[in-house]
């Protein structure tokens, strides 16, 4: 939603200083019209992940390059990570404090806040997410909870599948010359 704010502040501000002049109110037409048409040309990064015989949405993300095994979790206000997890992609976890409350399908526990640099489903690459780290044996599950999924243009489920949507890329870049952590 950000992102989008910021295009429609950009073109406000194209407007403000191109009123008057037909020439500047031309190539700002323009740079609108290319917009729109790179997005049509280069359409959204999604996802489709099928539903799981014990009624999930699993899945296999990549964060920081690490691929770790993840359940989509509505309910979770952010991404959990177990303490295994957490160990396995190399995050610094004697330098953790266990300071936020938190409730899990095994009761409360204390978790740690962190940011991972990067979090990939797919195509899906985000950069600086919040997450919390439970403390060893605590989950079992990865969670890929509202930290997540709040970034992305739209989510939902259809009969058994769930679909994820990112934003298009209007960088101009191809996204095929993209590498999922650039």
């Amino acid at each position: 939603m950000s992102r989008i704010l910021l295009v429609v502040i950009m073109l406000a501000a194209g407007a403000v200083v191109a009123y008057g002049d037909p020439e500047q109110i031309a190539r700002a037409s323009d740079s609108v019209s290319q917009m729109l048409r790179r997005r049509s040309q280069s359409p959204a990064p999604a996802v489709q992940i099928a539903r799981g015989q014990a009624g999930e949405f699993a899945l296999r993300a990549r964060i920081n390059g690490v691929s770790t095994p993840m359940v989509i979790d509505t309910g979770a206000t952010s991404v959990v990570l177990t303490w295994e997890s957490a160990k396995a992609i190399g995050l610094p976890l004697e330098m953790l404090k266990y300071d936020v409350d938190v409730e899990t399908a095994g009761g409360h526990t204390k978790a740690a806040r962190l940011t991972l640099d990067r979090l990939a489903v797919g195509q899906l690459v985000e950069k600086s997410v919040p997450a919390l780290v439970v403390p060893r044996g605590q989950m079992k599950t990865n969670l890929l909870g509202m930290s997540f999924l709040d970034r992305l243009e739209s989510w939902g489920v259809h009969a058994d599948k769930l679909m994820l949507h990112g934003y298009p890329d209007f960088s101009g870049r191809n996204r095929r010359d993209r590498t999922a952590f650039d």
